[in-house]
């Protein structure tokens, strides 16, 4: 007798692509919506900011949330930095005014860039602007032009200090909440070479057809990676475990330690540039019924052609609240909440 069983799904038969290196800026253009940049900075400012953040880290903490019953912990260190002027009116008073949250908690007032990093930011912002210009604009960027006429201007700074082979983070979308949609991130490598692996996420009425696949892109040091816009909402990226790695052997001395040869280092610095925009300033920022600013979700799964992607306020209390939120669900509508300007408003 035979046994009658269910016919195999049609994701068994579409095989997921191999992994794929990109080792150069030309196949990271072919085949992500990233740019790679090598060399951006000065040597001796690359150094010297490599060494002035290095030195800050070592009072950085490590991100705690509520994951279903448990608490997990960042396996990195990290901190948060903000300009002295938003960049839209020179208001030194912004970073007084503005409560951020992230993880489901109130953050505590951000630092200063340190002078190298604000050093940085006129090579960084340069590169991302003229990039920008190159490429198309999607409806729900922001429109505004800012206090020295630029599209995109760093007005914060995420920074991760990667130490060892083991030090990492999972796959994950950068939260849009004071980002706004399609936001443009630019992210700066210093120090040894680590691995930036990006896939896509495949929209829910394509899975029957296709897989993502997974890309690994290193980053040397000195390198700087822009996730231009559409990124955040179509993709995933992580840094992942590695089993060894080269040391990154400084050209210069540490400006307290002159000893020659400079002392070669195991960590990686990683310094994320975002705008944070006006229009999704935090009072601006929907409240769930926990009485907590919620988050900005894409809605990746159900994309179409780029131009009609989704977002929703959603819910994040639980991220700090033991593992407990509400069922807040909101959809983003940009001319309703008054947000912009933008591309297409």
């Amino acid at each position: 007798m035979s046994v009658l069983r269910p016919p195999p799904t049609s994701m068994r038969s579409v095989p997921r692509p191999l992994p794929l290196t990109l080792t150069n800026p030309s196949m990271v253009v072919q085949h992500t919506p990233c740019t790679m940049h090598l060399s951006i900075l000065p040597p001796e400012l690359a150094c010297k900011l490599f060494y002035t953040m290095l030195d800050l880290s070592q009072s950085w903490k490590r991100n705690k949330w509520w994951l279903f019953d448990r608490v997990v912990e960042s396996p990195h260190r990290t901190s948060f930095y903000a300009r002295k002027t938003d960049g839209v009116e020179n208001n030194e008073s912004w970073q007084e005014a503005a409560q951020y949250w992230y993880n489901g908690r109130r953050t505590d007032p951000p630092e200063v860039f340190p002078d190298a990093m604000e050093e940085a930011c006129v090579y960084v912002e340069r590169i991302v602007n003229n990039e920008m210009q190159k490429r198309p604009r999607l409806p729900l960027e922001w429109a505004g032009r800012l206090s020295e006429g630029q599209i995109w201007r760093a007005n914060v700074a995420a920074s991760n200090c990667y130490e060892g082979t083991k030090e990492s983070v999972g796959f994950h979308s950068d939260q849009l909440t004071y980002l706004g949609p399609y936001p443009t991130i630019a992210s700066l490598s210093l120090g040894t070479t680590r691995i930036f692996r990006l896939r896509e996420v495949v929209p829910s009425d394509e899975t029957d057809s296709r897989r993502a696949q997974t890309f690994n892109i290193p980053l040397p040091h000195n390198s700087l990676t822009i996730m231009h816009a559409g990124t955040q909402e179509n993709f995933k990226h992580s840094i992942p475990p590695q089993p060894t790695l080269d040391l990154y052997r400084p050209l210069f001395p540490h400006p307290s330690r002159l000893a020659f040869p400079p002392e070669p280092s195991n960590c990686r610095i990683n310094i994320t540039f975002r705008f944070y925009r006006p229009d999704f300033g935090p009072q601006s920022i929907p409240r769930c019924n926990c009485g907590v600013p919620t988050i900005l979700r894409p809605d990746m799964k159900n994309r179409h052609d780029g131009q009609t992607d989704k977002y929703w306020w959603a819910c994040y209390a639980g991220a700090q609240n033991e593992g407990k939120g509400c069922s807040f669900w909101q959809v983003m509508d940009v001319e309703t909440e008054g947000r912009g300007p933008t591309i297409s408003y």
